[in-house]
């Protein structure tokens, strides 16, 4: 099945100095080939696992790192339990250096324990890697993160923010969908997520079509992208994307940011979790209406609102400050419980 995606457009890496506007204007994945082939972590992994860790571990400030482990039974996959909204796997934190050892000793179990470690943001927890491992493509400041385990499975969610993903240790796979497949990925709830966004219920490896039909169609618009260590994927803002780690040992070192203000200060997640639970219980001849509402003011149907109406008439447009933003999350939050 996944042999039959349709590969993402890919372009050569090698020497950039910025990402091209051709890449993130494009508003579709493009992979990167060797793009941080020259990384000392990426030259480090064509050596050994065993190398990775020992580079990996020189940065190791010592504080602890939230880890994820999951039982055999699960097969690498995290996700909801069958009974329950609660995960298959427990969290704890553990040091870096103690998890990366142990997953040398896992390598080759027939039965070998899911682990993760996710998001390690890389100037707490590794003090000195991101300049060691420099990355001229990405807004200055932007903080790298890692993300270290064995064959492990997440299910297709979506960022808020533009993300370029780069495997610098073993080998991945990016299943991609357009936002536009939202519906066809079967989201699951929103009030209990693994990582505070819905995640598809579909599975990547055995999806069930008789359960979840509209599949089909999110795969016809699917892309795939298998990446070896010194490539890197470009997946814009809020595009689906499930990630298989393909090998015993793995890190992907990632970037997330925003192009514009407004996406990077607004708490999108809370806003929809809100905007369902209070429309959710209303008459649809009522939803309908406030449909109408926002599809002229907020996703400007027919134009810009404000465009007909003389300049004494219009609405400011209003900065969106930290404080602000902070604010209405507290807000939401309430009104959630």
């Amino acid at each position: 099945m996944i042999a039959d995606l349709r590969p993402a457009d890919e372009m050569s890496g090698s020497g950039l100095t910025s990402l091209p506007d051709e890449v993130t204007n494009s508003g579709r994945p493009v992979v990167l080939r060797r793009v941080v082939a020259e990384w000392p972590l990426v030259r480090a992994a064509r050596q050994s696992d065993e190398a990775a860790v020992q580079y990996l571990s020189r940065f190791d400030s010592g504080r602890p790192v939230g880890t994820i482990v999951a039982p055999p039974s699960e097969n690498g996959r995290f996700f909801y339990r069958a009974d329950s909204k609660r995960m298959n796997f427990e969290r704890s934190a553990e040091s870096l250096t103690g998890v990366l050892q142990g997953l040398l000793r896992q390598k080759g179990s027939e039965q070998p324990f899911a682990i993760a470690m996710q998001a390690i943001l890389a100037p707490d927890i590794l003090p000195g890697f991101q300049e060691d491992n420099p990355n001229p493509l990405i807004p200055r400041d932007t903080p790298a993160r890692l993300w270290i385990g064995n064959r492990v499975t997440v299910a297709p969610h979506f960022d808020v923010a533009d993300n370029l993903a780069c495997v610098t240790a073993g080998r991945r796979r990016f299943i991609l969908f357009p936002p536009e497949q939202t519906a066809n990925l079967y989201p699951g709830p929103m009030d209990i997520t693994p990582a505070s966004v819905p995640i598809s219920m579909v599975s990547l490896d055995e999806p069930e079509f008789d359960r979840f039909p509209r599949y089909r169609e999110a795969l016809d618009a699917a892309l795939v992208a298998e990446l070896e260590p010194g490539d890197a994927v470009y997946i814009p803002y809020l595009w689906w994307h499930g990630v298989q780690s393909l090998t015993d040992f793995n890190v992907l070192t990632n970037y997330w940011w925003n192009r514009d203000d407004a996406a990077a200060r607004h708490p999108y997640t809370l806003l929809l979790q809100l905007t369902y639970a209070l429309y959710r219980g209303m008459r649809p001849e009522h939803r309908r209406a406030w449909r109408a509402l926002y599809d002229h003011y907020i996703f400007e149907r027919d134009g810009d609102p404000m465009a007909p109406l003389a300049p004494t008439h219009r609405d400011p447009e209003q900065p969106i400050d930290r404080e602000r933003t902070a604010g209405l999350g507290k807000a939401i939050r309430e009104i959630l419980g």
